[in-house]
């Protein structure tokens, strides 16, 4: 027999004590047939006899010599524990090697042990492998080959690309990636330099810790396979745009949220305990200790059908309680806190959890001590990740896999009891703890460990919760009950606090709440400057939800109704009853507000499957929007005919994407009524994108055939200064702040002017207040933005007169850089 073989490594091993650690390396011997059950007690009485710790985080625990005769052959088991065990005094073991000798063959596996234990890093990097080949070829002479380099995989197709995600692979978009996989019956891997994972399961994607910059290979076996990559390829390079745009609207509602936070500072002495600011705000509260509860789980087994039964209801009943919390989610918050817990069902979805598990269970294990098991283990597996944002979506895992956990014990997940004002501190929460949280009492949230990309501080800052994580163990060894003040702007806790700065630090919170409320309470008055000048606030949508909760947030009507997610993530185009109940719906809920719609904009950083588009070197500059449309005249008429049909029920207009020429809108008005008269339907103000700078610079002559402008800012802005507003590096520098975009908007907006049409504005740059005020000074009339931003740029546009704007205005055309226009 080998001295050592893979079935005898436990790669990060569940175990949290000593003699856990011992019996498991006990149990593989036995179970590989190197030693008799009743040697195991051998090893746990060695330890008692005598401390079997190396040093440098080795255990080398083994039998007692009279206990020999229960050594079936010389072997050798080994247990990692990458997090550590306590083996004596304040040592900790992260390798424990047991051994099981009959005479002196493990010798030369000791010095190989030894040499290991003088080399720095040896150990690090045997604590940590996920790849039980490593350890075998470090404590043997047999050499380690990766498995992707011992057997590649034979693909039938494979593409190479590079991934431009800022917070690389994490479950939100690795959930679209398997949702893509399985539409096709082929094999379809994902492979990262010598690591494969199948791309239809989600915890394996997760695994092969794909970051910014990585290069990975989409490979396909099998019948369909070309197929199968390309479609995957899209998916991958679609969510490109997603997950930067995601990333940028993410840096600036921060930037926004942390300028518009109270500041506030104690004058006494008081003590600072300083972690990372995860979410701004200020708050006062008495500090409650959150405790995780830690599952207890004795390995019981009514028969392997019985407990995989039991695996497989609790499965399904956390799937359907997570369908719940998401739905719930996506009401409460938004579509993007709701996918947290889309993605969390799909990582319970991957089959590979439930083979491992049902393996275990195989083995005379109970389903929840063997489900247990197998997640410990692939949470460690995340955790060990180099990337710190993607070792963070651990606790996405160990949250969803805790329901399973739980459900299968019997027991119920309970939220803290408060009743008082409360700053939570915890060693971490997971984004279900988040969610449960008692917000008429919680105040703010202090976490000792986790980053301020987690998923539980991007909920902390969608419920506008003062929140700082990564403070260090010392946080939870503060007493609970004290009163402290939290300033999630500089991520610091102040402790022990004077009497005087608790008022202060209350006063600027109510003074803040003050702010805030009167913007709340104004948010349905029209945005006029005290010089009579009214200003049209509009928000974006995509559905008729969102045009509600637009309405809500004071929002005067739609200034862009988005339609290209009606063509998203399905199979087929949508047909004309389907796209005209969307916009009846949308128009019911505006109420006769009005609604401009935009049509189609597919192309650029948005692509669709089954129109067979050709691949383009550079999209954006391709056949997109209305170049689309007129090239595919099947789309352009059934979207004609919904606009159209709907158009009977409430105020609607027509908005055109990326036009270039005089020509095109002259086409597009005639298709526009042709379709009107088929109907008889009324006639509707008919508009364009203005994202193309050779429409600005002829906005004189465009103004005289349409009926209103929208200036696109997002892509106007990439267009002026030829930067894709994709590129990882160049991103932050597409500015609409731009003296020259800003020139091209100001050109827009007189031509508008002179002609009598209106000229709004429906880029990210009119949800920002500054970007409003000038935006208002160079002669725009409308703002579209998101609806969160409607009260601000409201309260914005009313603190001064059109004059101040316009003078503002002038010195941003006249700056040097969009530097120096935010300096303003």
């Amino acid at each position: 027999m080998e001295i050592i073989v893979p079935a005898c490594i436990a790669i990060a091993a569940p175990v949290t004590s000593k003699e856990a650690a011992i019996r498991l390396a006990g149990e593989l011997l036995v179970k590989a047939g190197y030693i008799a059950a009743p040697y195991v007690e051998s090893f746990l009485k060695r330890e008692a006899v005598s401390n079997t710790f190396l040093g440098s985080g080795v255990a080398i625990p083994h039998g007692m010599i009279e206990d020999r005769h229960h050594v079936l052959g010389t072997g050798i088991a080994v247990v990692q524990v990458p997090q550590g065990v306590r083996w004596k005094d304040d040592n900790a073991a992260r390798l424990v090697v047991a051994i099981a000798a009959q005479s002196d063959e493990h010798i030369a596996i000791l010095r190989r042990l030894t040499r290991l234990m003088q080399q720095e890093g040896a150990i690090e990097a045997l604590a940590t492998t996920s790849e039980p080949g490593r350890i075998i070829s470090a404590l043997t002479d047999t050499p380690f080959v990766p498995a992707a380099q011992a057997a590649p995989w034979p693909a039938d197709a494979s593409l190479e690309l590079s991934l431009d995600y800022p917070n690389g692979l994490h479950a939100r978009p690795a959930t679209q990636w398997v949702e893509t996989a399985r539409r096709h019956a082929c094999d379809i891997r994902v492979i990262k330099d010598n690591d494969a994972a199948d791309a239809k399961a989600l915890t394996a994607l997760l695994g092969l810790g794909i970051t910014r910059g990585s290069r990975i290979v989409l490979a396909a076996r099998g019948a369909g396979a070309e197929l199968a990559v390309k479609d995957l390829a899209e998916t991958v390079t679609r969510l490109s745009a997603e997950e930067l745009a995601d990333a940028e609207r993410a840096r600036v509602a921060a930037a926004q949220a942390k300028a518009n936070a109270p500041t506030w500072r104690p004058q006494g002495a008081a003590r600072l305990q300083q972690g990372v600011s995860a979410s701004p705000g200020l708050a006062v509260g008495k500090l409650v200790r959150h405790e995780n509860h830690v599952l207890e789980v004795v390995d019981t087994s009514r028969g392997a059908i019985a407990e995989g039964e039991a695996l497989e209801a609790a499965l399904g009943k956390v799937a359907v309680e997570l369908a719940a919390l998401e739905a719930e989610t996506r009401e409460r918050l938004g579509a993007g806190e709701a996918a947290i817990f889309a993605a969390q069902r799909e990582l319970l979805a991957d089959p590979g959890l439930m083979r491992a598990a049902i393996g275990e269970i195989m083995r005379g294990h109970g389903a929840a001590w063997a489900w247990k098991k197998i997640l410990s283990a692939r949470v460690d597996q995340q955790r060990q990740l180099q990337d710190a944002l993607l070792a963070a979506r651990a606790l996405d895992l160990q949250d969803a896999g805790e329901r399973v956990l739980a459900t299968l014990l019997g027991l119920e997940r309970r939220a803290v009891l408060l009743r008082e004002p409360s700053i939570l501190i915890a060693e971490d929460l997971t984004p279900s703890d988040t969610l449960q949280l008692d917000m008429r009492y919680v105040v703010g949230l202090a976490i000792s460990s986790g980053g301020p990309t987690s998923h539980t501080a991007i909920l902390a800052r969608t419920l506008g919760l003062p929140a700082l994580v990564a403070a260090g163990p010392s946080l939870l060894a503060l007493s609970a009950g004290q009163e402290a003040v939290i300033d999630g702007n500089a991520g610091c806790l102040y402790l022990k606090c004077s009497p005087a700065d608790l008022e202060s630090a209350r006063l600027a919170v109510r003074a803040y709440t003050a702010r805030r409320d009167a913007m709340r309470a104004t948010r349905d008055q029209p945005a006029v400057t005290p010089d009579g000048h009214r200003v049209g606030v509009f928000a974006n949508v995509a559905n008729a939800r969102q045009a509600a909760e637009a309405v809500e947030a004071g929002a005067e009507g739609v200034g862009l109704m988005r339609t290209e997610f009606l063509f998203l993530e399905r199979d087929t185009a949508p047909g004309e009853d389907e796209q005209y109940i969307v916009y009846r719906d949308t128009i019911a809920a505006l109420a006769g507000r009005p609604l401009i719609i935009r049509t189609l904009d597919i192309g650029g950083d948005k692509q669709v499957s089954y129109l067979d588009l050709p691949k383009e070197e550079n999209p954006f500059l391709g056949v997109r929007g209305a170049r689309l449309l007129l090239a595919r005249p099947e789309l352009l008429h059934t979207q004609l005919r919904a606009l159209y049909r709907a158009a009977a029920h409430g105020p609607l207009q027509i908005m055109f994407p990326m036009i270039t020429d005089l020509a095109e809108v002259e086409m597009l008005r005639a298709e526009c009524e042709l379709v009107r008269k088929q109907l008889g339907a009324p006639a509707v103000p008919l508009g364009i994108m203005v994202e193309v700078p050779a429409v600005a610079v002829m906005a004189d002559r465009f103004a005289k055939v349409v009926d209103f402008f929208s200036i696109g800012t997002n892509d106007l802005t990439q267009y002026v200064l030829a930067m894709d507003r994709q590129h990882p590096q160049l991103a932050a520098q597409a500015d609409p702040l731009h003296p020259a975009v800003l020139a091209l908007i100001g050109m827009t907006a007189r031509a508008a002017n002179a002609a009598g049409i209106h000229a709004g504005v429906c880029g990210g740059l009119a949800g920002d207040p500054l970007g409003a005020r000038i935006l208002t000074g160079l002669g725009v009339h409308e703002l579209s933005m998101s609806a969160q931003d409607v009260a601000a740029v409201k309260t914005a546009i009313r603190a001064e007169p059109l004059s101040a704007m316009q003078a503002l205005a002038e010195r941003a055309l006249a700056a040097g850089s969009a530097a120096e226009v935010r300096a303003l």
